[in-house]
């Protein structure tokens, strides 16, 4: 089996109420689709977001393609990792303009913005969504332009926290198909919470269960 494209040893969170993430080893494989479930409370959210550098562990090491993550280098990897939160926030402009900034804060070269947009639009089904005003979409549809908002710079690892919430059946059905379509085309790595146990094992190719800040054995799904 190749290296880990990320991986994390050791990792420690303590927060003020008491709750602490405490995970001894968790590894990431190129190209997989690994699903986080629990219960509300069981730390889901903050270890997306140490995976996704967002937060640091008060303990423990984290590791891209076996290089030690480090406050110096944190930044150029956070640069090839994307996040979708559970109501992701467009800005009350265009599709384009939207999706444009991303591009522009990892330094993608301008001359191909158009053609990295309209490549990722098509991909998750948007084509000729440019010009839309972001705001007047439904919240289907701007799941999916968050994400596609993220593919335009081809990350090598995908985080999406919670992203089936409160969407209707027939865009869960088009997230479910777009996932596996990313994982296909780009070889991207794709991390996702969710509390539905069925879509976890439909979708991963492994689930990891927290419950109380700890990994079980037994997967445990949440309201």
């Amino acid at each position: 089996m190749e290296k880990p494209i990320l991986r994390i040893e050791g990792v420690k969170k303590r927060q003020g109420g008491g709750f602490s993430l405490d995970i001894p080893r968790l590894e990431f494989q190129k190209g997989g689709a690994y699903s986080i479930t629990g219960p509300n409370g069981s730390g889901k959210t903050t270890l997306l977001n140490i995976l996704n550098l967002l937060e640091r562990p008060d303990d423990g090491d984290i590791f891209f393609y076996e290089g030690k993550v480090t406050t110096f280098n944190s930044l150029d990897i956070r640069r090839k990792m994307g996040m979708v939160m559970e109501n992701p926030y467009l800005f009350h402009t265009t599709v384009y303009k939207n999706m444009a900034l991303g591009l522009k804060c990892r330094f993608v070269d301008r001359m191909i913005w158009k053609s990295q947009v309209e490549e990722a639009l098509r991909m998750v089904g948007l084509r000729d969504f440019e010009k839309r005003y972001a705001p007047d979409l439904s919240r289907g549809e701007s799941q999916r332009v968050a994400i596609a908002r993220i593919l335009a710079f081809r990350p090598e690892v995908l985080f999406l926290d919670e992203p089936f919430s409160n969407i209707d059946r027939k865009h869960v059905n088009l997230l479910e198909g777009l996932i596996k379509a990313i994982i296909e085309k780009y070889q991207t790595t794709v991390i996702f919470t969710t509390h539905d146990l069925a879509q976890a094992q439909r979708l991963a190719d492994e689930t990891i269960s927290l419950m109380d800040g700890r990994i079980v054995a037994e997967p445990i799904g949440g309201a």
